[in-house]
């Protein structure tokens, strides 16, 4: 096949396929010459990030594809529906970036709880001068051992952040519309496991009880939030609440009221609704950590994410055989 990479992919990836006799693409084409070039070229799978959309418009325009691929978690860029009804596969590569997920979060974590964050902006700008009063701004930080931590969403990369958090000694609970009452979590220890039942507790409960929420949901339908006014301003005083799932799943204004009012302590967000354009007010508010959403962008995660969708497409490949 040859099939176009539009917002890249990892050389394991890339391999991977051509070994396999794909033809692999990996100029990025803008938006609105992607359904000319795709015909043009005579493309047959198309692989995105979050970058490019497939949206019905360019499905009836390329007739000829016979699959997309989504190099992450969740497929909100892309028509699934639609594709699949027009006979095209639809995948996405969800094992391969969870603990690069995970990771990121307990880094949010610990920079709000040591405001190693926001000591990195001023030491530079102060500390030669303010030593001693940054000092005393920044000796008031907690430890994440005892806090209560609530995962909404607790899929793979919930489960692999529960990992890395009961690691730490944080007491753990999930959201999870499983309706399971617990779920096992796998935690590595010096090379050794251990199993650990992690309760899972309807959402108005995980909330009252969070030191820190995270949350890893798909985009909601209509765009609706998980957390808005009503349940942010019912939450522990001080919260940190972490998104590194989809913007919008926090509503953004009542976030700002919330981190006005002291109701939430400090705001780590990787995801914005208006991606790739967040709203300034946002992004310089002094409680908010924002990162330009690179939850899966380790070199392990990518390499991992090339490679199963290498392993997607022979499967797509054997199946049509």
């Amino acid at each position: 096949m040859k099939i176009l990479a539009n917002d890249g992919i990892d050389a394991s990836g890339k391999n991977a396929l051509e070994a396999a006799g794909h033809q692999v693409l990996t100029s990025p084409i803008a938006q609105s010459e992607l359904p000319a070039f795709i015909n043009a070229e005579g493309i047959e799978g198309l692989l995105v990030r979050s970058a490019t959309t497939v949206r019905v418009d360019l499905i009836d325009q390329c007739p000829n594809l016979k699959f997309v691929g989504r190099g992450g978690v969740g497929i909100d860029n892309i028509d699934a529906v639609y594709a699949r009804e027009k006979g095209i596969v639809v995948f996405n590569t969800p094992a391969s970036s969870s603990a690069s997920v995970a990771e990121l979060v307990m880094s949010m974590m610990f920079a709000s709880a040591r405001f190693i964050y926001t000591a990195g902006k001023e030491m530079p700008n102060q500390g030669h001068e303010h030593f001693a009063s940054l000092k005393k701004s920044f000796s008031k930080g907690v430890e994440l051992r005892g806090k209560n931590l609530t995962i909404i969403g607790f899929g793979r990369i919930g489960q692999s952040l529960a990992s890395y958090a009961l690691g730490c000694g944080m007491n753990v609970v999930g959201v999870d519309r499983s309706g399971d009452s617990f779920k096992n979590v796998t935690v590595v220890l010096n090379g050794q496991t251990v199993e650990v039942k992690v309760p899972l507790v309807g959402l108005d409960m995980a909330l009252a009880q969070a030191d820190y929420i995270s949350l890893h949901v798909p985009k909601q339908a209509n765009g609706a939030a998980v957390l808005g006014k009503d349940e942010m301003k019912n939450l522990k005083k001080g919260v940190v609440l972490i998104n590194t799932s989809r913007g919008g799943v926090i509503e953004e204004d009542a976030l700002i009221e919330m981190l006005d009012s002291g109701q939430v302590g400090v705001a780590c967000l990787d995801v914005f609704v208006n991606e790739p354009t967040p709203r300034k007010d946002l992004l310089n508010h002094p409680k908010v950590i924002a990162t330009p959403h690179i939850g899966a962008s380790t070199a392990e995660a990518q390499e991992r994410i090339g490679l199963e969708i290498a392993e997607n497409v022979a499967e797509i490949v054997s199946k049509q055989a």
